[in-house]
């Protein structure tokens, strides 16, 4: 009899004891804000230590599936805060608090080297975080779903207005920040992808530019492919923004990317209209389409093709293949930017594979200081590759070129471009407002 209520008795006390498990959960904060913000994310419920994988899945307009994951270990009160806590594997490692965003990549059902860009700014990207038991290798089959939230990444904000354009010449979008303004202005342009690409743009206007997101070529009624340029379209565009009754004179800025970045440094130099220009992993000097400005003509740099490497996986590395621009024989494809009396900032990726920008913002520098300049500002990030976008857009070391169809290089480390991007993008900020008033 003592025994047996000696065994009743025990149980009975450890029940009383041990506290009641909470449910797995996780919160992320804000549950829907702007995709240039980071996000809080917490995990509550696990056990002291429990081993949990965290994922991150998101499809795009087209239906491609996108995901992340990384492992992490509760703290001694079981949860978990990616402020603070390090994942220890999967797709990074470290104190990330968004690296489940920018480490983001097509899931392996998918066709691989695809970017995650939004074709529509005017919904969300809605995207599903998960908590599973255990931890488990990128790409294999996950552990059971513990937890799960749904958080929505916007680019674009309340009160924001989204103009499609068709005037004159000029095509494109034009978003305003809400309010009467008026409002600095910033032609926004990408690279040789073509086509119109509005979620750098919204984000602008988000922040409170007036921007003009600006295709040149494979849109609507604009030349299909980049044979040649006219910079009399870029000057049409830049006369609408800054005579538009929202836009803050007297000058206008430029944002570009690539070719875009490149075409930046030909509208400050020959447009007075233009008087800041924010050039990314561009070229000093004028490449691929010679580019005319009334009697002017600067001819394009080449490619050369038998420079161009291919891996064994069939990705091409086109680092080597452009025509040296310091080479004296092709002067004449430089662009005059000590012409300019407006203010550069150079962005670079050390890592570059695309090309040679690190070099060629050293062109451009070595340039304007030989004439006496010194209207520029360098960011030049070790690690970063070629596209250097807004925060917590997911870093693509390989993409499709949209016009030869293949994957070429871009470059980087993914933690190290996460990190320039996040960087760059205040700067940038803090630059425009500077010249533009």
């Amino acid at each position: 009899m003592w025994r047996a209520a000696a065994v009743a008795k025990g149980p009975a006390r450890a029940l009383c004891r041990a506290p009641a498990r909470r449910a797995v959960s996780v919160a992320v904060t804000p549950g829907a804000g702007l995709a240039d913000e980071r996000v809080d994310t917490r995990v509550a419920g696990l056990g002291p230590g429990q081993p949990v994988t965290l994922r991150a899945v998101v499809s795009d307009e087209r239906g491609c599936l996108f995901q992340s994951c990384a492992h992490y270990r509760a703290d001694g009160r079981g949860e978990l805060h990616l402020g603070t806590d390090a994942s220890h594997g999967g797709n990074y490692t470290g104190v990330e608090p968004m690296g489940l965003f920018w480490s983001l990549a097509p899931a392996v059902m998918e066709r691989p080297y695809q970017r995650l860009v939004p074709r529509s700014t005017g919904a969300p990207m809605k995207v599903e975080m998960l908590v599973h038991q255990g931890h488990s290798r990128p790409g294999a089959i996950h552990g059971p779903v513990m937890a799960k939230a749904e958080v929505e990444r916007w680019f674009t904000a309340p009160g924001v207005r989204r103009i499609r354009l068709k005037e004159g010449g000029v095509r494109g979008s034009l978003f305003l920040p809400p309010g009467d303004g008026p409002f600095p202005g910033v032609i926004d342009m990408y690279g040789d992808e073509g086509g119109l690409i509005e979620f750098r743009s919204s984000l602008l206007a988000t922040r409170g530019f007036a921007a003009l997101s600006l295709p040149y070529f494979d849109f609507e009624d604009l030349p299909k492919v980049m044979k040649e340029l006219k910079l009399e379209y870029f000057e049409e565009a830049a006369r609408f923004l800054q005579r538009h009754p929202k836009v803050k004179g007297p000058g206008v800025g430029v944002i570009g990317t690539g070719k875009g970045a490149e075409l930046a440094l030909s509208m400050i130099t020959f447009l007075p209209e233009v008087v800041a220009a924010v050039c990314i992993s561009g070229c000093s000097s004028n490449t691929v389409a010679d580019l005319h400005y009334g009697e002017i003509t600067l001819p394009g740099l080449r490619f050369d093709m038998n420079k161009v490497s291919v891996s064994d996986t069939g990705v091409f590395d086109t680092f080597e293949a452009l025509d040296d621009p310091a080479n004296p024989a092709n002067s004449s494809c430089a662009i005059p930017i000590e012409k300019a009396e407006g203010h550069f900032l150079l962005v670079v990726g050390e890592a570059d594979r695309m090309w040679k920008s690190s070099l060629y913002a050293e062109l451009a520098i070595g340039r304007l200081r030989q004439h006496g300049k010194e209207n520029f500002e360098l960011l030049s990030y070790p690690g970063a590759g070629h596209r250097i976008d807004p925060p917590s857009t997911p870093f693509c070391q390989v993409a499709l070129d949209r016009v030869l169809g293949v994957p070429v290089l871009g470059g980087g480390e993914i933690k190290a471009h996460a990190h320039a991007q996040e960087h760059s993008w205040g700067k940038i900020q803090e630059f425009l407002h500077l010249h533009l008033g």
